[in-house]
C-alpha cells in the first residue's frame, strides 16, 4: 500500500496484517523520541548559576528535542490516520475518535518528563507510564483483535 493511503488520509480499511507492517515504523519512532527525551533531557534543563549563559551542550539538546517533537508530531498525525482505518476496518466506527488516545497520552507522559525537573523534582513519572502501558495494551488488544472477535 502507498505511503499517502496509510499515513496522510484516514478514509479506508486495512486488515491486521498491513496495519502491523504499516505500525512498526511509527512506534519505532514513538520510542526513539522517549529515549530521546529521557537521555537528553537531564541536559535540557539547567538554571543560569550552574553554567555560564550559554552553553553549547544545553542548547544541542534542546534543538535535538525540538526535531526531535517535531518527528513525534508528525507520527502521531499518521498513526491516528493508520489507527482509524483499522478501527473502522474491526467494524468500530464509533471508537474512530479513540485512534487517538496513545499518541495524546504519550504526549501527556512526554510533558510531565519535561515539567518534572523544573517545576516538582518529587512528581513521580511512573502513573504516566502506566497510563501509557494501559492504553497501549488496550489499542493493540483492539486494533490487533487479539480477542478473536474478528480475525482477517
Amino acid at each position: 500500500m502507498d505511503f499517502r493511503f496509510l499515513y496522510r488520509q484516514s478514509d479506508g480499511r486495512i486488515g491486521r496484517s498491513a496495519f502491523i507492517r504499516a505500525a512498526a515504523p511509527l512506534i519505532a519512532i514513538f520510542a526513539v523520541v522517549a529515549g530521546l527525551m529521557a537521555v537528553l533531557g537531564p541536559f535540557a534543563h539547567r538554571g543560569l548559576d550552574a553554567r555560564k549563559l550559554f552553553d553549547a551542550p544545553t542548547l544541542l539538546a534542546n534543538l535535538t528535542l525540538l526535531a526531535a517533537t517535531f518527528v513525534f508530531l508528525l507520527a502521531a498525525v499518521s498513526w491516528v490516520n493508520l489507527a482509524a482505518k483499522r478501527f473502522r476496518d474491526r467494524g468500530r466506527p464509533g471508537p474512530v475518535g479513540l485512534a487517538g488516545a496513545l499518541p495524546f497520552v504519550l504526549m501527556v507522559a512526554g510533558a510531565a518528563m519535561w515539567l518534572q525537573p523544573r517545576v516538582a523534582p518529587d512528581l513521580p513519572l511512573w502513573p504516566f507510564w502506566t497510563l501509557v502501558a494501559a492504553v497501549a495494551l488496550a489499542t493493540l488488544v483492539e486494533l490487533l483483535d487479539l480477542s478473536g472477535a474478528n480475525r482477517r
